[in-house]
Order: structure tokens, then sequence, then C-alpha cells
């Protein structure tokens, strides 16, 4: 259905770096590397120009010259006789690349409900996953908001693929082409979720309280790592008194059930849990630096990354252009390939200390986890309708605490609200709200729904003899 190629890509980005059997770019596929290599500097030049809104038709006219890109790419590999898993190249990364751009243009033009926007999002939540799945610290209720989110992601693609089965044969074959890379994706995604859930699985009921516990536990305590101070030391200690007190809750270093004295399901992930907090408090109090001098760099890195998306998170709503989150993306894909097998390393290729793992680590899916949120945020609303969207939600907030203070108010106190809202509703045409060149951008049905709203409560609050 859809090109080896794309398959290739997930591969490649899959661990963070490229394959070390990467398999150099055939005379064949140099057009179409040169192409894609084009097609994303395009994009990235259009990220850069922050003096226009982006223009639906100049980024769906460049998707559909990717996929035509994909296409001669399909038929080469068959040709070339490697249109098989392993084989993965330069092309494969480029191509990803791309994926994940169109992906957060997408979003950006409030296309949410359609395919491609779904891609960097499942990028985002597999990234999350593999770190879940490295430390071994989540819970049921962390992996519900995921869960959801693919629930969603599925209910989409089957009908996108219901709506290709059921098209002309040409455009089926170019819906698929659309569709069946973010199809694999989400495979994967919901592979590894299944395994997560397993995990915590067989963690008996009467234990599950004490696992609960101990997972924000152990991240307060990484986090702890990197605020060496006085006041860090003793909420460490405070923390070690409650996990001594955890501790004598087993019997022969076994946590039992107490109505029988049996020893319960879950010993491992529990018990395993709990000596790595006893470790981390360790960590916390004893002396020296946490992050080795050649790792410094990085740790300053995902700190300055962090602090970053924190300030996005803020202020997503007034600053964010989701493009704007692909350089962290890369920044953080590249600290990712750092790590083999899931353990960073020092200039000699050992692995760094374990005070340090611990720290990079819950940097980094912090960091994951922070953009992650920052694209489920996203309004399906296209930018050029994000100035009358904001205002009309700052509007409705203001109208709510307005209400909750007594109703109704006078005409003069109504009186600013009521022209902010009829000036946000004479920028419509023909009832709609158009861009600078006369365009209908995305988003119509969210922002007429604000406006509505607003006009309620304005009713809601006038004076009897005014209604």
């Amino acid at each position: 259905m859809y090109l080896a190629a794309a398959q290739q890509a997930i591969a490649a980005t899959d661990t963070g770096c490229s394959s070390p059997a990467e398999q150099p770019v055939s005379a064949a596929e140099q057009p179409i590397l040169g192409a894609l290599i084009a097609i994303r500097n395009r994009l990235a030049a259009l990220k850069k120009d922050r003096g226009n809104y982006y223009r639906p038709n100049d980024i769906v006219a460049l998707y559909n010259e990717l996929l035509a890109q994909a296409t001669r790419l399909q038929s080469v590999r068959a040709s070339e006789h490697h249109d098989y898993d392993a084989f993965s190249n330069r092309l494969d990364s480029v191509l990803d690349d791309c994926f994940q751009l169109f992906s957060l243009f997408y979003l950006a033009l409030g296309k949410n409900k359609e395919v491609p926007a779904t891609y960097v999002q499942l990028v985002t939540i597999k990234q999350n996953f593999g770190l879940m799945n490295d430390t071994g610290v989540y819970t049921d209720d962390e992996l519900k908001p995921f869960d959801a989110r693919l629930a969603e992601i599925h209910q989409l693609v089957d009908t996108e693929a219901a709506a290709a089965a059921s098209a002309e044969e040409g455009e089926a074959s170019v819906s698929r082409l659309e569709f069946l890379l973010v199809s694999r994706r989400l495979r994967q995604c919901e592979k590894e979720l299944a395994l997560l859930k397993e995990a915590t699985r067989v963690i008996d009921d009467s234990l599950m309280p004490v696992y609960e516990e101990l997972v924000p536990v152990r991240r307060r305590l990484t986090a702890l790592l990197l605020l060496p101070n006085d006041a860090t030391r003793a909420e460490a200690k405070a923390i070690q008194k409650r996990l001594n007190e955890i501790d004598d809750t087993r019997v022969d270093d076994r946590f039992v059930d107490p109505r029988d004295g049996s020893i319960v399901p879950g010993q491992a992930q529990v018990v395993g849990l709990l000596e790595d907090c006893f470790e981390r408090v360790h960590d916390v109090l004893a002396e020296g630096d946490a992050i080795p001098k050649d790792l410094a760099p990085v740790y300053e890195q995902l700190m300055d990354i962090r602090a970053q998306l924190d300030k996005l998170l803020l202020t997503s709503r007034w600053t964010l252009r989701e493009t704007d989150l692909w350089s962290f993306q890369v920044q953080l894909q590249d600290i990712d390939s750092m790590r083999r097998s899931g353990l960073f390393m020092d200039a000699t290729g050992q692995p760094v200390p374990h005070q340090a793992q611990a720290a990079l680590n819950f940097l980094l899916h912090k960091c994951y986890n922070l953009i992650y949120k920052l694209l489920s945020s996203s309004e399906p609303v296209a930018e050029s309708l994000m100035p009358v969207h904001n205002q009309l939600r700052t509007l409705r907030r203001c109208l709510v605490e307005v209400k909750k203070d007594g109703a109704p108010l006078s005409v003069r106190d109504l009186y600013p609200y009521q022209m902010k809202l009829s000036s946000i509703d004479n920028l419509r045409t023909d009832g709609k709200f158009l861009d600078d060149e006369g365009n209908i951008p995305e988003g119509q049905g969210v922002v007429m729904s604000l406006l509505n709203e607003c006009y309620d409560l304005t009713y809601a609050l006038m004076p009897a003899d005014e209604d």
C-alpha cells in the first residue's frame, strides 16, 4: 500500500539516530532526494516567515509534491529490489523530516482533523512511550490521555481508509499514500501502549497504592538531583523517612497480603521501584555534582529547552505557531540519539553514573511530554483566525466572571462588552470570517460557537427591562 521508504523513515527515527547499516543513495534515488531536500528547505523558509500567515494552497501544493516524490520512490525501490524493511538511507530520514514538518503546518492551518496532522503527534507519543519503557516508571492514569488520543487517531484513520476504498481508483491511491504512514506509526504506538499496560497489570490491587505513591516520589527525587541545596536535602530526608515506613511493611523483604500473609504478585515492579527510590535519596544526599563535565552542555541544553517549552505552555494561545516546535523536536532527537540502549555515555564510551542518567533522562522525558502537551492543546483554528478566536475566548472568560459576581448589569456597565462583541461580529463577510486574501480559513465552527456563547452571556446579563 505504501512505499517501503516510509517504513524505513519510521525505523530510522525510532532510535533517534541513523541506522549503522544505512545504505548509500542510488543514482536513481538521487533526483528524488534532491526534490525532498528542496521541499524541506521550502518548508523551513515558510516556517521562518513570521510576517505572513501560512496560505493553505501553498502548503497543500507542497504536500502533493511530496506525495508525488513518494510515489516515484516506491517505484524506484521496487525496481532496485530495495523494498524490504531493513533497507534505509539518508533519503528516509529526509522523508520523515518532511512528514513531521507537514504535520505541524497542518496543525497551524487548523486542519487538525486531517490525517497528516496526526503524524507528529504519533512521533511524540512514541518518544514518550520509549522513555516510559526505559525507566519503567509510570501509572495507568498517566497512560489514559495517550490511550484516548490514539483511539481518536485510529477512528480518523479508519474513516479515511473507508473514504479511500469508496473513491475512484486514482484518488484512492493518493489517499492511501496519505494515511498509510500514519497507520504504521499508529500500530507501533498501540503495540507499545499494550506492553506498558501489561507491565502494570501484573501488580496486585493491594500493591497498587504503594506503586502509585512511589512513582511520583521517584520523579520528585530525580528533580531534586537538579537542585542541590539545603532545602532539597531536607526534603530528601523527609522522603527517606517515608520510604523506610513503606519498607517496614515488608515481611522477609516481600510485600504480603495482610489477610492471609501470602506473597502478592508484582513484587519485582514495586520492590525494584522502592530500591530505586532509596538509591535516588542517597544520590540527593551525597556530595558532588550530578552531571559529569563532558555532559554538562547536554544538561544545559535540556534545561534551556525545558524552560522555553514551559514558557510556551503558558503563552501558547497567543505566541505559538505549531511549526515553532520543530526546532525543539530536532534538538531533542539529536540528544536522544546520543543514548545507547537507553543510557548516556561519557567521552570514553562508558555509561555515565546512575545519578547523571536519572537526571538527563528525566529532563529528556519532561521535554518530550511538554511538546506532546503543546501539540494536544492545538486548536482546530487556522492561525489567521487565532486573533479573533483569542479575543472571543478572553471576552467569554470576562463575561463568565462578571456573571459569577451577580447579574444583571446596568446598561452602562454592559456597554463595553457589547461594543467589543459588535466589533468582532462586524469582521464577518456574508457570515464568515475571512483572511487577508479573502479566503475562508479553517475553524469557522469553533469561532462562531464562541461568538454565539458570548452573545448568550450578554443577554443573560441584561436588565429585565432591556431584554
